[in-house]
C-alpha cells in the first residue's frame, strides 16, 4: 500500500511568511506528490494569532487544514473565525474548553481518515495549561487511533525535552509528532521504536533578515535597553521556508519517512 504523504509546514509568520507559501507551495505539491498539507498558523495576521482573510489566503495556496498555538486568539475575527463549525484551524486542545475553537478534527485525505490533534507545552510557556499527556490520553480514548490511517500532533511548546518525552509516551499511539513555537529548525528527525516519527521543530516561514521571524531592530532594542517595546513582524527580504515531508503508512499508522523541506524564497 502506498504511503500517505504529508506536508507540515512550521509557523508561517506574518505577510512575509504567507507571500512565501503562496509562492513556493503549488510547485512544491506537485514536486513531492504529497496528498495533504499542514501547517502552524498562529502568527498569520501580522505575527499575531489568524484573521479570517489570512486563513483563506493559507487555503487559497494550497495548505488543507492548520494547527496553532498560544497566539492563535490574539486577533478577535481570528477568534470569530475558530468560532465556525467548518473551521480549518485548531487550537491547543489542553487550554480552556471554554475558549474559541477545537482542539483536533478528524479529516478526510482521499479514501484514508486523519486526526490532527494541537497540544501545548507547560514547560517555558505563559499559559497554565493543562497537562499534554492526559489531555491526549482522553482524546485518544474518544478517538481511538485503530480508527484512523493517521494520527498527527502538534506540540507547540518551548522545550525539546517536552516534545521528546512526549512523543516517547506516544510511541506507537500516533503516527506522528511535530514540534512548533521555537521558529528554529531542528534536524533531529527520527522513528521511535514502535514507529511514531518525531521532530523538535519544524521552524517557520518567515523573514530571513529577523529574529525569529521579528523585526532585528526592536528585538535589539529590547535585548540591549530591557525596556518593553512592540514587536512586528520583519515583512521584507528573502524567506526561509522550513517544512517537514511526513511518510506514512496508512495500514500500520506508522511513519516510514522523515524529510526535512527547507528552502530560500527570493524577496
Amino acid at each position: 500500500m502506498s504511503s500517505l504523504r504529508f506536508l507540515y509546514i512550521g509557523d508561517v509568520v506574518g505577510k512575509a511568511g504567507r507571500a512565501a507559501v503562496s509562492k513556493l507551495l503549488p510547485g512544491l505539491r506537485a514536486e513531492l506528490s504529497v496528498d495533504a498539507v499542514f501547517a502552524n498558523a498562529e502568527n498569520m495576521a501580522h505575527g499575531n494569532g489568524i484573521s479570517t482573510d489570512t486563513v483563506n489566503e493559507l487555503l487559497a495556496a494550497g495548505v488543507d487544514y492548520c494547527s496553532s498555538g498560544n497566539h492563535v486568539w490574539d486577533n478577535k475575527d481570528g477568534v470569530e473565525y475558530l468560532k465556525r463549525s467548518d473551521a480549518r484551524v485548531i487550537r491547543p486542545a489542553n487550554l480552556p474548553a471554554s475558549n474559541a475553537g477545537r482542539g483536533w478534527m478528524t479529516v478526510e485525505v482521499g479514501t484514508k481518515k486523519v486526526l490532527l490533534i494541537n497540544l501545548v507545552g507547560q514547560v517555558f510557556m505563559p499559559q497554565q495549561a493543562d497537562s499534554p499527556f492526559s489531555c491526549i490520553d482522553a482524546i485518544l480514548k474518544q478517538h481511538p487511533p485503530e480508527q484512523f490511517n493517521a494520527v498527527l500532533v502538534d506540540m507547540h511548546a518551548e522545550a525539546t525535552s517536552e516534545k521528546q518525552a512526549l512523543a516517547w509516551y506516544l510511541d506507537g499511539r500516533v503516527s506522528t509528532v511535530v514540534g512548533t513555537h521555537t521558529h528554529v529548525p531542528t534536524a533531529d528527525l527520527r522513528i521511535l521504536h514502535h514507529g511514531t516519527g518525531l521532530v523538535c521543530d519544524l521552524g517557520s516561514v518567515a523573514a530571513a533578515d529577523s529574529v525569529i521571524g521579528a523585526d532585528k531592530d526592536k528585538v535589539l532594542h529590547r535585548f540591549l535597553t530591557q525596556l518593553p517595546g512592540s514587536l512586528s513582524p520583519a515583512e521584507t527580504g528573502e524567506v526561509l521556508f522550513n517544512a517537514v515531508l511526513l511518510e506514512i503508512d496508512p495500514a500500520t499508522r506508522q511513519t516510514v519517512r522523515l524529510t526535512r523541506v527547507d528552502r530560500v524564497v527570493a524577496g
